[in-house]
């Protein structure tokens, strides 16, 4: 059962999209994601550093351990298995800001866990059900993510500006042909860059390839900018100033 629950075949777990087990993930990340957002004033005041430093060795624990994984079962290969995937990404970066609460890293994090990770919730491209490692592995990881990302806005109060969408627009841009070159040398499809994925996904509604591409493009900077809107700091009205707030006080979404 172990060897099974850490093996390499799937014909045992084949996941199901919006199975009983995809449910409950999407269900917990809803309710979780409003805890964050209900309880940020009681997080604020009850999370330590401990906290933080405790979920990034969690994620560079698990990401380890799933490379592990892939090696042991004879999948590990460059063409799929480096840590170039957006999310994978996006992982690192998250476990950078866990530790060293970068601005700069938060608003990549933000926008790649709400742009991105959460796409990957909804519609996963996976193969493995529960109890499999595996589908441990991408559901914690994509779900902390945006946690995190969450846990950045609401309780640590950083909050995205106009200038986080152009910066990400150039990261995204600037690594792009890295990714694409990468893609030609190993027969990858990082970032769907040379295809798009076999399950549904947003991309099916975006055109046929290779202009998905620039469809993609468009879509980044309309979320983006949407995205910001909606969780950018606000600044308090006259009614809410004259009851004695501060000018420059956050009002959360």
């Amino acid at each position: 059962m172990i060897m099974g629950w850490f093996g390499g075949s799937s014909q045992p777990f084949r996941f199901e999209m919006y199975s009983a087990s995809h449910l409950f993930v999407m269900l917990t990340f809803i309710l979780v994601s409003l805890f964050i957002f209900i309880f940020q004033d009681r997080l604020r005041e009850s999370l330590t550093k401990a906290w933080e430093y405790a979920v990034a060795s969690s994620l560079v624990l698990i990401e380890v351990t799933y490379h592990v994984w892939m090696y042991v079962n004879g999948n590990w290969d460059a063409s799929h298995s480096v840590q170039l995937e957006l999310c994978s990404i996006s992982l690192v970066l998250t476990v950078i800001l866990l530790i060293r609460k970068s601005r700069h890293i938060y608003e990549l994090v933000f926008f790649t866990a709400i742009l991105g990770c959460t796409q990957s919730i909804f519609f996963p491209s996976l193969h493995y059900d529960f109890p499999h490692f595996r589908y441990f592995h991408f559901f914690y990881t994509h779900l902390m993510i945006v946690w995190v990302a969450f846990y950045f806005t609401w309780v640590k109060g950083y909050r995205p500006t106009f200038w986080s969408t152009v910066k990400l627009f150039l990261f995204l841009n600037l690594l792009m042909p890295f990714i694409m070159l990468v893609n030609a040398l190993t027969g990858g499809n990082y970032w769907y860059l040379s295809g798009k994925p076999n399950h549904f996904s947003l991309l099916d509604y975006l055109g046929p390839y290779p202009w998905y591409i620039l469809s993609m493009e468009v879509l980044v900077i309309i979320l983006s900018q949407v995205a910001w809107l909606i969780f950018r700091k606000k600044k308090a009205g006259p009614a809410t100033r004259s009851e004695g707030s501060s000018p420059n006080q956050d009002q959360t979404v």
